[in-house]
């Protein structure tokens, strides 16, 4: 069953509901008849369905499922539509919160994921008169490969950082005169700190314009503004996941998240109830990508947390709007002393110290009881302030580590600046 062309939805598409349906329903009638994981998972639904109202009907989709479907059907499970001989490129999922998923793309899905990054692209202002500088290694992950291919698509000239330490990056991006810069917020905070370290003036380089993507961190606010105050650019944010597809991005007004609604149906879901949520409150994001009839996923929990928002964006466009972008991982929520800690609030408090270059959340146990400290790299003391400031705005008495410069890890691709010790019990001296 052939795939039906990428459409980019304009200001004068009013019925945006009903192209969505559409598309929904074209993509459940080629699931049911050529994916047989979605045969059988969708194998009690009536089709087409009438209205969008009635996605809830559809079965979600766990990250669970497919990981044990490939498990079952090594080496790539039964979400593959076609024959393998129709694929032509690989990718894995980072499995920083389980066993990583291979996902494999066709001509047609690949053209899909290019054009769904040419849209990131587009909303940072990226044209063919830029230079974009990649900060990054290639690898199975297929953020930057998506990235590198739009820009292509776009006309733009792509300078590789492959293969370089990061001074070289750096030299690279201040020779070659690059004007746009891609990476993941971490590396663009590494980055700045080593310029510093080594004498390159990178608030007078040519960049102005800077794309974040891989982890959370471009659209809170104290991390945004240390990355544009480093950089002297306008920092753009990113979402995307190898499973699902490169959703969502940012705009001017640089307040949250868009989702590409001509591509993504979103949902915003109680994780514990699996009911919706209401205007304002925060639920876990589930996403059903319209396009990738490769890898086709309905009804899927991102694990992303987000906040319910029906109001559109000051910029202008017209796609559904993410206030403050991902808030978090539901995955990623600890309970201290009946506090609900998320790591991205504690980032960014934690990042509104300029003296602060890294950090690291810390989860142990005392007494059977969870207890949390937030380890610090910082060029002069401000644990006594950061703790106040954790205190007033967490709620929370968090104990706050002084480390010397060099003892955390820095990190290219996604920073994981969470250390679980729960496990590692300690009694409390009596």
């Amino acid at each position: 069953m052939a795939q039906p062309a990428f459409y980019r939805v304009h200001e004068n598409d009013v019925d945006l509901q009903a192209y969505q349906l559409q598309k929904l329903n074209q993509l459940l009638v080629f699931a049911v008849h050529c994916n047989e994981f979605y045969k059988e998972k969708l194998k009690d639904i009536t089709l087409p369905i009438r209205s969008l109202e009635e996605l809830n009907k559809l079965p979600l989709t766990l990250k669970k499922e497919l990981a044990e479907d490939q498990i079952r059907y090594a080496p790539f499970g039964r979400n593959h539509s076609y024959p393998e001989t129709s694929y032509i490129r690989y990718h894995q999922t980072s499995g920083t919160s389980g066993r990583p998923l291979k996902v494999l793309d066709t001509k047609e899905s690949w053209d899909w994921w290019q054009d769904c990054w040419l849209e990131v692209l587009k909303s940072a202002g990226v044209t063919s008169k830029d230079r974009l500088f990649l900060a990054f290694g290639f690898g199975p992950f297929i953020g930057f490969w998506a990235a590198y291919e739009a820009a292509k698509k776009a006309g733009t000239l792509v300078i590789p950082g492959g293969a370089q330490s990061s001074s070289e990056r750096l030299y690279s991006i201040l020779e070659n005169k690059a004007n746009v810069l891609l990476c993941t917020p971490s590396y663009a905070l590494h980055l700045a700190e080593i310029a510093e370290q080594n004498g390159f003036d990178i608030k007078n380089s040519h960049v102005h314009t800077m794309i974040t993507a891989g982890e959370p961190g471009g659209s809170i606010a104290s991390v945004r503004e240390q990355i544009e105050s480093h950089w002297n650019a306008k920092l753009y944010d990113h979402v995307g996941m190898t499973e699902i597809g490169a959703y969502g991005f940012s705009c001017s007004q640089q307040k949250g998240i868009h989702v590409n609604e001509s591509q993504f149906l979103a949902e915003v879901i109680n994780p514990e109830t699996i009911e919706p949520v209401t205007e304002g409150e925060r639920g876990e994001l589930v996403l059903t990508n319209l396009g990738r009839y490769g890898f086709p996923l309905i009804r899927y929990r991102t694990g992303d947390m987000v906040r319910k928002n029906n109001q559109s964006c000051s910029c202008g466009n017209p796609y559904r709007f993410f206030e403050d972008g991902i808030l978090g991982r539901a995955d990623d929520m600890v309970i201290v002393r009946g506090v609900n800690i998320y790591p991205q609030s504690i980032e960014a408090i934690v990042r509104e110290f300029r003296e602060i270059n890294e950090f690291r959340i810390v989860y142990y146990t005392v007494d059977e009881m969870n207890q949390v400290k937030v380890q610090i790299e910082a060029s002069m003391d401000v644990t006594d302030e950061l703790k106040v400031r954790l205190r007033e705005r967490i709620g929370l008495r968090i104990e706050v580590e002084r480390l010397e410069n060099g003892e955390l890890p820095r990190f290219e691709l996604k920073a994981r600046r969470v250390l679980d010790q729960r496990d590692s019990k300690v009694k409390k001296t009596p």
